[in-house]
């Protein structure tokens, strides 16, 4: 079994990357428009939704109640 690479004392993890072939064909659920992935946010970024979904563990959490409102930022 591979083991995820840790961070070093001083270092950030490395974030991990997500299927390209995936990134292709996801859209937001909310207004099915592409979205723009931010790879050392580990987030989808749908910009006409005004919202951020999270990626977790390589993960795309496509729920509108665990994204983050982009004005937030």
């Amino acid at each position: 079994m591979a083991e995820k690479p840790e961070a070093t004392q001083g270092e950030p993890a490395t974030p991990q990357s997500v299927d390209p072939k995936l990134l292709e064909i996801l859209v937001c659920p909310l207004t099915k428009t592409p979205l723009e992935y931010d790879r050392e946010a580990q987030e989808l970024i749908s910009r006409q939704a005004g919202l951020a979904y999270p990626i977790r563990d390589g993960i795309p959490i496509m729920l509108p109640d665990e994204a983050r409102s982009l004005d937030e930022a």
